[in-house]
């Protein structure tokens, strides 16, 4: 994926002398905010992360897992998933360990409430004043107990501006028949339901199984002009031009629109899902103190800045956000000025019956398609 070299970084990687790994890149930061020790040096920390959802060294860019072995002497086990969904169900069947996991909201609450989660040491966490308030104390983590913010989006709707006619501004476009076979959506069924959910207008948290009905025949309407369901294939269907339509996190448009320069993205009126992703460590982790050093070495400023410029989503960082260098700064997409957005809501954990009987709607839809 094409991501795009910041001012900033540039500016580091031709002060510091860069160090080889098979990703390339830079693989140290100049100047650590906070204090690190090799005490655990030889040790494994097991990390489960979004694909794509990290620097990783390509096009010169920081290697932020090889920057942190380099540090710390610790190796860094990587592994990525595609939902949070597939995440809770490999954590949940106990057949796997990990040290530093990376959910998003609503599911960080459901494991918490499940008690999957343990409590991350502030006193070793010193960079956590970089955190902007208005991320701390949210309804999953009320206390900021289990977890550490790590990026910030809203689900909006790509297009592509030479297979679409004007400028959609409703969800509804993902139901025009005259782009059947060129629609995508999103491959989990929150995402897919909270769509629904805004276009015929019920809570996206609702406990009343009526509204989830309601959503899952305006899905079921809409097989008959899908293209398909995906999750990280939207970045080749979408940058390669196979498909005219697609929601999908406003951070990964700008790394597709870099790609293919005909896409548009639009928030649609009828509202959306803001969400925000954090780094918790798992009831079972093996290497806790690790996975301690691994989350403030996350929120360093040069860290911080990699990952957003790489990833291009929000940044929860004041030290990102607040940096004139930084390349996003300021960016309306990511940024939005609240007075230009529709209504916003947070997915929650919801009720476990409700539960259950959302993830049946969800296995009719796929199979009526």
């Amino acid at each position: 994926m094409k991501r795009f070299a910041s001012i900033l970084l540039a500016a580091l990687m031709a002060a510091v002398p860069l160090t080889a790994s098979s990703c390339g890149g830079n693989t140290s930061i100049s100047s650590p905010r906070a204090s690190y020790t090799k005490d655990l040096a030889g040790t494994t920390l097991n990390v489960f992360n979004w694909g794509e959802y990290i620097s990783d060294g390509s096009e010169g860019s920081l290697n932020v897992n090889k920057a942190f072995e380099a540090l710390t002497g610790i190796h860094v086990n990587y592994n990525t998933f595609d939902s949070n969904e597939s995440m809770y169900a490999k954590l949940s069947s106990g057949a796997v360990s990990y040290d530093v996991v990376i959910p998003s909201d609503y599911m960080i609450e459901r494991m918490i409430r499940e008690d999957m989660l343990q409590p991350l040491d502030p006193a070793k966490l010193t960079n956590y004043d970089l955190i902007d308030d208005q991320y701390k104390n949210l309804f999953y983590d009320p206390d900021n107990t289990y977890s550490v913010p790590y990026n910030v989006g809203l689900v909006g709707l790509i297009y592509n501006t030479t297979m679409v006619e004007g400028t959609p501004d409703s969800w509804s476009v993902m139901w025009d028949e005259k782009y059947a076979d060129n629609i995508l959506t999103i491959d989990n069924p929150r995402d897919a339901f909270g769509i629904a959910q805004f276009l015929v207008g019920v809570d996206v948290n609702s406990t009343d199984k009526a509204d989830w009905d309601k959503a899952a025949e305006k899905l079921k309407e809409q097989n008959k002009v899908l293209q398909g369901r995906v999750m990280d294939q939207v970045f080749a269907k979408m940058e390669g031009g196979n498909a005219a339509i697609a929601p999908y996190y406003a951070g990964d448009f700008l790394t597709m629109v870099g790609n293919n320069p005909d896409l548009a993205f639009v928030y649609p009126k009828e509202g959306t899902n803001i969400f925000v992703d954090a780094a918790c460590v798992p009831k079972n982790a093996a290497n806790y103190e690790a996975a301690m050093m691994y989350i403030n070495f996350l929120m360093e400023p040069e860290v911080a800045l990699a990952n957003a410029e790489f990833i291009c989503y929000a940044s929860p960082n004041t030290a990102v956000v607040n940096n004139p260098d930084y390349e996003y700064y300021g960016e309306e997409i990511l940024y939005p000025d609240p007075a230009n957005l529709p209504p916003t809501e947070y997915f929650h954990d919801i009720d476990p019956e409700i539960r259950s009987y959302y993830e049946k709607l969800w296995e009719g839809i796929l199979l009526a398609g």
